[in-house]
Formats: structure tokens, sequence, C-alpha cells
């Protein structure tokens, strides 16, 4: 396990920021647990990346330990020219890459993301549920439910239908406790 100050930087190089960045953005979806090494590797070659990065605090035998983890697991931003996405994929580190249609829009939600870690602002994963997406319950005493979401007055609420009557039921629950899952 690295140490805070041994993971690689956030975004790269340094002095810039995102909206500074020229070239073409990709999203690197990285094979698993690759994030960072793909990160040193593109820092190595000097092509400009994003990989906001929280840290984890837990303990363990009464320690403390700390980590520094990706805030989107699994994934990369990164930006430059049609040699450097050749060189991405040339790491072996990366499963597919996303192309992005919209450049701008893609920064403009980057970008406070940007600005909230330059603050020293904690950021946690969250899940990113919309209304009409079927889920599954992962932690509590309803787990492996599953139904679709809906969401009334800033409430996520979990369907679950009995499609032979034509009927249904639902309940409130945290969109914590739900993955999505993924059209057959």
């Amino acid at each position: 396990m690295l140490k805070p100050e041994e993971n690689p930087p956030i975004i790269w190089p340094p002095e810039k920021s995102l909206k500074d960045f020229e070239g073409i953005w990709w999203v690197a979806h990285t094979k698993s647990r690759n994030e960072k090494a793909l990160a040193w590797q593109m820092q190595k070659k000097n092509i400009s990346y994003f990989l906001p990065l929280t840290e984890k605090i837990y303990k363990k035998s009464r320690r403390v330990f700390r980590s520094m983890l990706p805030l989107f697991s699994g994934y990369v931003f990164f930006c430059g020219s049609e040699a450097d996405r050749l060189e991405v994929l040339k790491t072996n580190r990366v499963a597919g890459l996303i192309a992005v249609n919209d450049q701008q829009h893609l920064v403009a939600e980057l970008l406070p993301i940007e600005k909230a870690l330059q603050t020293g602002a904690n950021l946690e994963p969250y899940n990113y549920i919309k209304a009409g997406q079927q889920c599954r319950v992962v932690a509590g005493p309803l787990m492996g439910t599953e139904g679709l979401v809906v969401s009334e007055q800033s409430r996520t609420r979990l369907v679950l239908q009995v499609d032979i009557l034509g009927k249904a039921t639902c309940l409130e629950i945290d969109s914590a406790l739900l993955e999505i899952i993924s059209p057959n």
C-alpha cells in the first residue's frame, strides 16, 4: 500500500488546469486496479491526465491506515494527440477507451471536481442512479433484492413489481445501498 505522498499527481502536468490541456479528451477504462500505474506511465510519457483521488482512512488491529483511491474506480481521463492515445493503449493497462463526443461538456463536468480537490475537499464516490434504472440492493437486510428506481421529492424509492398481477409496491432506500443492474 502506498503512502499518500507516493501516489501519482492527481493532474499532470501539475502546474496546469484541465481547461489548459490541449488535444482530444478520452476516458481510459483501465484493467482492474491499474489506474495509478497508468497515471505513472502517462506522466513518464508527458501525456496530460486527470486522476481524481480520494483519501480512505480505515483501522485494522488498532492501527490507522490511509490510502488514496481513485474517485472513479477504473477510469483515468486524459488529453492529447492521436500518438498519445496510441501510447496509452500500448501500456497494456487499458481495457478500453471511451471516445468523448462533447469535449467541452466533459471539461465543464470535470472542472468543479478539480477545484474541489485543489481546495482540499474530501470527495467520496457516489452512486449515480437515475429514475427508471433496474437496481439490486448490495447491503443490509434487503441484500439481493432487485427493483426499479423512482424518485419522489428528493427521495429514492425501489419499486418491487409483481408483473402477473400488474401490481407493485415500493420502499424508500438509500441510493448508496444500490448497484445498477446492467441490461442483458
